[in-house]
């Protein structure tokens, strides 16, 4: 595979280089001297973002007076050394040079065994038939709902004291800030439907008018919450990573191209995590990720691997090919898959790796955005040589429970 010379990044616009650290990657990332050694190697690999996970099954892994005040979590979560472990990631990170940006991963979901729930069930929100739980790539959650203002202040407050806490260069939002469309049917939000509207919500979970008011509520408060985050620290970053646009927004109530429009998006990483070329390059050419990348720093997620199914470097290689040919930034879930888990040995993965970002590309909070320039008429050529010089080497994280994309008739209420 011929290389071509990297095109260096300009100061006041770096891609995205980032990567997710999730649960699996606990074990490595509670021990200090693995977390320092894991972040000089990202950071000499040039990455440039770590995105923890600070929020998963109904519990902070960080030490909430929220949650405590609460009596949601039992237990203190330390490192092996006794360490607050995102103090000590971000520290660490800092002094190479890379940004840290915790991740809400699991937004408005929790188990319904979780302390969250058993103690305040009148949060979860229900289908039609009463149904309360919801099956995806997580396992068996309920949803709590977005529309409850007892459950808007809560989240508000854990993610504003996590902006408090810490020395967290942003926060980051993905596909589960959101509600599956089929929910929404529990007394509270039917009582707030019939107040404002009138009427009574469609039995149709998929109307235009019921779905709208949905999404636009979830808008409206993810707008409160970027205004009291930049209250606190101006320069903080907004960031969101999505799925895909029609099942973000059809699927899951979540019109994150609308949140750009609006202006509360400081950077969208869309989750792509597909298992073949073709149906990642799809996604990739959509308008929704030509308008985003004119206005915010855009990037595509890429799986590379799970426990189950691992990915091969050449599948890899196309796809970061093909996000560099269309000028998008790149992030890797998740770490551990990055080279501890994988078809190859952790040598070859490394190498490769290494090979990936030419020279470094560092993010600063004081930078603004710098829209690309874009030839007209131009059409990115997905197979063509990337800009980022890749060394040759011999889907969905939760893709295999979502429904094919919808093909739907445009809302009544269009996007304002």
């Amino acid at each position: 595979m011929s290389q071509t010379p990297a095109v260096k990044s300009q100061p006041t616009n770096p891609e995205i280089r980032g990567v997710w650290i999730t649960n699996n990657d606990t074990t490595r990332f509670m021990d200090h001297r693995k977390l320092e050694e894991s972040v000089d190697l990202l950071a000499q690999f040039n990455f440039n973002t770590l995105y923890p996970v600070v929020w998963n099954s109904g519990y902070v892994l960080y030490e909430s007076e929220v949650a405590k005040r609460e009596g949601i979590q039992p237990f203190s979560t330390k490192g092996l050394q006794g360490q607050d472990v995102l103090a000590d990631l971000i520290y660490q990170s800092h002094r190479r040079g890379l940004l840290v940006i915790p991740w809400f991963e699991f937004g408005f979901m929790a188990p319904s065994s979780s302390e969250l729930v058993t103690r305040h069930p009148q949060w979860v929100t229900q289908r039609q038939d009463g149904g309360k739980t919801w099956v995806g790539g997580v396992g068996e959650v309920v949803w709590l709902n977005p529309f409850h203002p007892q459950v808007q202040q809560f989240i508000t407050e854990l993610i504003m004291e996590l902006v408090a806490q810490y020395d967290l260069d942003g926060v980051q939002f993905d596909d589960h800030m959101a509600l599956p469309v089929d929910f929404g049917y529990d007394p509270y939000t039917i009582s707030l439907y019939k107040q404002e509207t009138k009427k009574d919500p469609p039995s149709n979970p998929n109307d235009g008018a019921w779905l709208r008011w949905r999404a636009n509520k979830i808008t409206t408060f993810m707008t409160e919450l970027n205004k009291k985050m930049k209250e606190v620290k101006p320069n903080i970053l907004f960031s969101v990573s999505p799925a895909t646009y029609k099942l973000a927004l059809y699927t899951y109530l979540q019109d994150w191209l609308d949140w750009i429009r609006k202006g509360i998006v400081d950077e969208v990483i869309v989750q792509v995590y597909r298992y073949d070329l073709s149906s990642f390059l799809d996604p990739i050419n959509r308008p929704e990720f030509q308008e985003a990348k004119s206005k915010v720093p855009t990037a595509v997620g890429i799986l590379t691997g799970l426990k189950t199914r691992q990915i091969s470097i050449p599948l890899l290689d196309s796809k970061i090919r093909a996000a560099a040919a269309n000028g998008l930034g790149l992030s890797f879930f998740y770490y551990k898959t990055l080279w501890d888990i994988s078809p190859e040995s952790t040598e070859q993965r490394k190498a490769y790796f290494k090979g990936i970002f030419d020279v470094p590309a560092p993010r600063s909070l004081s930078q603004r955005f710098v829209p690309p320039v874009v030839a007209p008429n131009s059409v990115p050529n997905p197979t063509a040589p990337s800009f980022i010089p890749i060394r040759t080497s011999p889907g969905n994280r939760y893709q295999d429970n979502f429904p094919p994309e919808p093909v739907l008739e445009p809302m009544p209420e269009t996007i304002p």
